[in-house]
């Protein structure tokens, strides 16, 4: 675990303020969605499937999915075992399949149609999870929400920003240290950062813009109020 040694809460403010700073600079402030998708129906099939699964490898399924199942009554109406055999090369297809089909159901009987826009009303959902609800919360209603998947967990960890575990509390902490402003942003900058620099297998330390603010770094950082030394 990274050990900042006498860092003060206006030491800490600072030194957030130093990485958002550099996050900005290195990969600007458009809110981006790795997950293809037309509508948000489909935004939230994409992030059903792409628990412990890889963006890119959704992208890949959805491009056929949705041609087959071209609205919410078709996946409400799809066989299990069918929609296990569209989905198979994804992790967990059996569950998936199972979630995807009764969510369309959930979204058609209960709602109309419509995506919920509520934290309580998405998790309701088959399938849908915190994590979940927060991506749609964020990229659909624009609803300043922080997505914790294992790259934000994981690098918020060594950025010393947490010391939790469990997904939610790892929430809770950033939600206390970052402006919300910056909410949405933190989980597409440190996808980037996790995927390119801050690997988990290999973080490349000397090559990464955030190094000097981070107390994880290979040559550990002194922080005195606020100033790297």
């Amino acid at each position: 675990m990274p050990k900042i040694k006498r860092e003060t809460k206006t030491a800490r403010s600072q030194r957030v303020a130093h990485i958002l700073e550099a996050l900005d600079r290195e990969y600007g402030t458009e809110l981006i969605c790795y997950l293809n998708h037309e509508t948000p129906w489909q935004l939230l099939i994409a992030v059903i499937l792409s628990a412990q699964c890889t963006d890119a490898r959704v992208n890949i399924v959805t491009a056929d999915l949705f041609q087959k199942y071209p609205s919410l009554e078709a996946f409400a109406a799809a066989d299990v075992k069918e929609m296990e055999q569209d989905i198979h090369s994804i992790g967990f297809y059996h569950n998936k399949a199972k979630n995807i089909i009764l969510c369309a159901r959930d979204l058609l009987e209960r709602f109309s149609g419509e995506v919920p826009e509520s934290l309580e009303d998405l998790t309701s959902l088959a399938g849908v999870g915190r994590k979940t609800a927060n991506v749609i919360r964020g990229n659909v209603y624009h609803v300043p929400s922080i997505v914790v998947d294992t790259h934000v967990k994981r690098i918020s960890r060594k950025l010393g920003l947490t010391l939790e575990e469990e997904p939610e509390k790892v929430e809770y902490d950033l939600m206390k240290v970052l402006p919300k402003d910056h909410w949405i942003l933190w989980n597409i900058h440190i996808i980037t950062l996790g995927r390119t620099v801050c690997t988990a297998r290999k973080p490349k330390c000397g090559e990464c813009f955030l190094k000097e603010y981070c107390p994880s770094c290979e040559e550990p950082v002194v922080f005195d109020g606020g100033k790297a030394r």
